[in-house]
């Protein structure tokens, strides 16, 4: 019994929607990579990073202008949920998938494959959105984070319901936000940074804002959980 364990795959243990999105996320960046060695696409695949990046991140002054002229042509309004599936670097995939895998298990162990689907690409159209609209640059908006923290805000909000529901301070469901808040503040001081984190901050509170509705039993289990204290 324990050999069996032992062998057992780690995956095993997560949702199928979550391994899903982490291999798909993970499976574009390897695809990168291997363009990049040259290891497939011959000299063509080593810049399907750059061809990616132009023809598939967000850009807020694109949808400005969309929005300015009315008109919605289905190659610039397909960025919105194809953004979060490419990265700059190995580094900034594999942070994304590591955040979809660690916050992906406990939220997905609760929600349903579909809402948390919605959870993650939800905030991910919304943050852009939202990115848009309160950042004037050109730098283009791409990455899992803004899904990622939606699906923390998701995570959030299962600790904020089950705090409530014990008499603890549900406050306390904030700190890890709150946490990664700070840390990217230092990191952006020490480093330098663009304006992402806007789009982060959002898929934030779209995630938490969510769950209301998406997660089981929605607003009424929350009622009810006040109601137990």
């Amino acid at each position: 019994m324990y050999h069996e364990n032992a062998d057992a795959s780690p995956f095993n243990a997560l949702p199928p929607v979550v391994v899903a999105l982490a291999v798909i996320l993970a499976g574009v960046e390897v695809i990168f990579q291997a363009g990049a060695s040259g290891l497939v696409g011959g000299a063509q695949g080593i810049g399907w990073r750059v061809i990616a990046l132009q023809d598939y991140s967000f850009f807020g002054p694109i949808w400005m202008q969309m929005l300015d002229k009315s008109y919605y042509p289905m190659e610039h309004m397909q960025r919105f949920v194809t953004y979060p599936f490419v990265h700059g670097s190995f580094t900034h995939a594999a942070f994304a998938v590591v955040i979809v895998l660690a916050i992906g298990k406990a939220v997905g162990e609760v929600f349903s494959a579909l809402s948390f689907i919605a959870v993650f690409m939800g905030s991910s159209i919304v943050a852009a959105l939202v990115y848009a609209t309160l950042i004037d640059t050109s730098q283009p908006l791409i990455g899992a984070y803004p899904g990622a923290y939606g699906l923390i805000g998701a995570f959030t909000f299962l600790l904020w319901v089950n705090l409530a529901a014990v008499g603890a301070n549900s406050m306390r469901a904030f700190s890890l936000i709150g946490f990664l808040m700070l840390f990217q503040l230092v990191f952006g001081l020490l480093f330098g940074g663009g304006h992402d984190w806007v789009a982060d901050v959002a898929g934030f509170v779209v995630g938490f804002s969510m769950s209301f509705i998406v997660s089981p039993g929605g607003w009424g289990r929350v009622l009810a959980k006040m109601r137990q204290r």
